[in-house]
């Protein structure tokens, strides 16, 4: 007898677009076990519950056929690739160039937990300790590229590899990144030129009084609000920071093809 569908299971216009990047091996492969499908729907129900593993509802698969099958997804770079996908799509549909050529750089920190406190940092300006996730999103706020380090490094040390990751991901085409005042100096400056992006610092106004919202750095800060939808990611709960990363890609999968099956819908 079929289950009960959950709020968070895949549509069948979803799972049309995200089955082929997620079937590593035949659907009747001899050693599989569980619907594909039902798996995926248990990552994603973990996910946006925020949920341990071992408590995911006896009506999907066992906890650990769905925790196993994520860890080989993260490994082959699945959502990386449903991401990027999207992203170009959606950006198209937008009327805008698949790659951008502008980039916003931001990091927030995430509170640790005892199973990331190992490896967690402590964040002076935050007062919190834990670990910083490092984006950068275009100007529609889609994620080109993520870090994960302890709370403690400093925003401007990780332009390198951010920049480097951004141009692997467009084809180099991106040519400015706008950041916010942590990341002024010569040295951040210089590891952007290295990889052929200009820094552009979005600074406060000299007379601030209350909330302001700067020009291009709100759409970093409205894609961090997008990812805090998931209680997975509410605070740092992985041992391994490249699995804290991994959801995250696996987040904006989950949001972009929603958004893009329903935009199908509309221009149908």
């Amino acid at each position: 007898m079929n289950r009960n569908p959950y709020p968070s299971d895949v549509s069948d216009e979803e799972w049309a677009f995200v089955a082929p990047y997620l079937t590593l091996m035949r659907e009747d492969a001899p050693q599989r076990e569980h619907s594909l499908r039902e798996v995926f729907n248990g990552a994603r129900w973990l996910v946006r519950t925020g949920a341990q593993w071992r408590m995911i509802p006896n009506d999907l698969p066992p906890w650990h056929a769905v925790y196993d099958q994520v860890q080989r997804w993260f490994k082959a770079g699945v959502f990386e690739a449903i991401t990027q996908d999207l992203r170009m799509l959606l950006r198209e549909i937008a009327d805008r160039a698949p790659q951008p050529t502008a980039a916003i750089f931001d990091s927030r920190t995430l509170q640790s937990s005892p199973e990331s406190g190992a490896r967690a940092g402590y964040d002076g300006a935050k007062r919190r300790k834990g670990s910083k996730v490092h984006m950068a999103v275009d100007t529609l706020g889609h994620l080109l590229a993520l870090l994960v380090t302890p709370a403690n490094e400093q925003d401007r040390a990780q332009v390198a590899a951010l920049a480097e990751q951004v141009q692997e991901v467009t084809g180099e085409t991106v040519a400015v990144a706008f950041v916010d005042q942590g990341y002024t100096g010569e040295q951040p400056a210089e590891a952007a030129e290295a990889a052929g992006i200009r820094l552009e610092v979005v600074k406060l106004p000299s007379a601030k009084r209350g909330f302001v919202l700067l020009p291009k750095r709100w759409v970093a800060e409205r894609s961090f609000a997008w990812a805090a939808r998931f209680r997975r990611l509410a605070r740092d709960y992985e041992r391994m920071p490249e699995t804290l990363a991994g959801l995250h890609f696996f987040s904006f999968a989950i949001l972009l093809v929603s958004r893009f099956v329903r935009l199908m819908a509309e221009s149908a």
